[in-house]
């Protein structure tokens, strides 16, 4: 059941971001800005590195090979973690899906782009977030659902008696 929640979740996380990413593709050329709100915009910007523009300088031409070595590491993780979990710990099988499903969704971009296309775009007061994606939110609520379960108080250790 572990591997179904995970891949699963990670398939659904992938789909939903290649669509949404399809759809700003297939209707805004590269740097088109959309203004939503007073806050928020649909943009069309790549980033050849990670989060917030680490590493995407153009002159940089190893990132790729650091970001896809970095992924397949991450996604072995997953399943090496998943696999010592026990049977019963559903939300950090989804919280692995999350990172997974994100990881993976931006790697088919940096193969297909050598970048990842990212397009919401939050500002105010002339001060930008930079732009992500929705396998940068699944990444992100992956990674916060995880930290969440590893703060978690652990159950009592039972005695040795009680095992009796």
């Amino acid at each position: 059941m572990r591997y179904q929640i995970i891949l699963g979740l990670a398939a659904l996380i992938v789909a939903l971001d290649q669509f949404t990413k399809w759809i700003v593709l297939s209707t805004m050329s590269l740097t088109d800005e959309i203004a939503l709100t007073g806050f928020f915009s649909l943009v069309h910007v790549r980033n050849r590195g990670a989060a917030f523009g680490f590493l995407s300088d153009p002159d940089i031409t190893w990132q790729f090979w650091l970001f896809l070595a970095a992924t397949l590491v991450a996604v072995a993780a997953i399943l090496w973690i998943a696999k010592g979990a026990e049977a019963k710990e559903k939300l950090l099988f989804i919280a692995l899906g999350c990172i997974m499903g994100g990881a993976l969704g931006n790697l088919i971009d940096r193969i297909r782009f050598r970048a990842v296309v990212d397009f919401l775009d939050f500002h105010a007061a002339g001060w930008h977030w930079p732009a992500f994606n929705v396998a940068d939110i699944a990444i992100c609520l992956g990674a916060a659902l995880t930290a969440l379960l590893a703060f978690r108080p652990l159950p009592p250790a039972s005695s040795s008696k009680e095992k009796r």
